[in-house]
């Protein structure tokens, strides 16, 4: 048996006893059989010590894969990216070299029924109890029985400003809606100290018809031609449309009010806070409601370390791991037993984890057909190129 196969069969064996010991019964307790042992030893396939990741950007703890590397002498190969479209082209075109990839949920939605991801092998997920039954179960219906992925980090998205140069241009700004970004008269006056969007299509025109009062989740045309009229009326106020950019931006003044998602925007007014640099940077969830996304760890089906993926899955489902990137990026995880572990001023942030009366106003960020996908984008297009 390599040293590989032998960390392996180890390892599983632990997680196995662990879960057999259960209800608070410790292992020196209880020895287990040599029947018991049979049940939870799992053979798996000896791979090199690998592991191709495709995660994104700014979503990690400093020390997360040094630790993993540490301790079970795999090497990652770590990307990044900063869009779900980049992604989902990579995935299509297939043979992507990466064991583990990190799309949004209504993504991993349609890319699970293009067949680009396995379904994952449950018995090497010793940690696997440790997820949230609510949130498994919102992410159920992108996934059913949650077969394909687990589910990383989640959040929302919604509104990062500066307060004090958005309080200096505009003293009575809407900072708890949408109009923020979509009321031209609104955003026109903002533009003077720089208003930016996402590269995200689908959250930017479902927030347009949140804003709206229409559906969010609609493949109505009619509904996109209401959401791209308005896109087109603020487009002469937008500096610029970037998913990562405005993170930098926010946190050193360069711009003022960015549509952005939750944890980008707290690691901006952390920044500003570690620069001492006068700038305070808040984040705000509209009132007309946003949506509520999960990003998931998914294993392609074509990954050519899927035991090592599996392996680090479970790692970042232990919850010290789990707490501790919660802590570094400042978006909630899924992970219940991480709570303890979890710092307080982000567990009690409402920008970070919502209180009930904003999650009633959550929605889910479905996946769309093809065919209205194919008319989203040449929306997109028109919009980000002002034509």
């Amino acid at each position: 048996m390599s040293p590989l196969q032998l960390f392996y069969r180890t390892t599983l064996l632990l997680g196995g006893l662990a879960l057999a010991t259960g209800c608070g019964q410790k292992a020196e307790d209880k020895p287990a059989t040599a029947a018991e042992e049979e049940v939870v030893v799992i053979e798996v396939e000896a791979e090199e010590p690998v592991l191709n990741i495709y995660n994104w950007s700014d979503y990690i703890a400093e020390d997360t894969i040094a630790n993993f590397e540490e301790r079970t002498g795999i090497t990652v190969n770590y990307d990044v990216f900063d869009s779900n479209e980049v992604v989902e082209a990579k995935l299509l075109a297939g043979n992507t070299g990466y064991d583990i990839v990190v799309p949004t949920a209504s993504f991993l939605e349609r890319q699970i029924k293009a067949g680009v991801f396995g379904k994952l092998d449950r018995d090497q997920l010793s940690n696997w109890s440790n997820l949230d039954g609510d949130i498994m179960a919102r992410v159920g219906k992108h996934d059913p029985d949650n077969q394909h992925a687990a589910v990383y980090m989640w959040g929302t998205t919604g509104i990062g400003f500066d307060e004090v140069k958005v309080a200096e241009v505009f003293p009575d700004a809407p900072t708890d809606s949408w109009a923020m970004l979509f009321d031209p008269e609104v955003i026109a006056k903002l533009s003077a100290c720089g208003v930016t969007l996402l590269d995200a299509p689908t959250e930017a025109v479902s927030a347009v018809l949140a804003y709206l009062g229409r559906d969010p989740n609609s493949e109505d045309l009619a509904d996109l031609a209401a959401a791209e009229e308005v896109l087109m009326s603020i487009r002469p106020f937008v500096r610029y449309i970037h998913s990562s950019q405005q993170i930098n931006d926010l946190a050193n003044g360069e711009i003022c009010v960015a549509m952005g998602w939750s944890g980008d925007m707290m690691i901006a007014a952390d920044r500003a806070s570690e620069a001492e640099n006068g700038i305070e940077i808040a984040y705000s969830i509209p009132n007309q409601g946003t949506v509520i996304w999960f990003d998931m760890l998914a294993i392609p089906a074509d990954a050519p370390h899927p035991n090592n993926a599996h392996l680090f899955i479970n790692y970042l489902l232990e919850p010290e791991v789990a707490a501790a990137i919660s802590n570094y990026v400042f978006y909630a995880n899924p992970n219940s037993a991480s709570v303890e572990f979890v710092e307080a001023e982000i567990l009690e942030d409402p920008g970070i984890y919502p209180p009930d009366e904003v999650k009633a106003k959550l929605y889910p960020d479905l996946a769309h057909s093809a065919e209205y996908t194919r008319n989203l984008t040449r929306t997109w297009t028109r919009f980000k190129t002002g034509q």
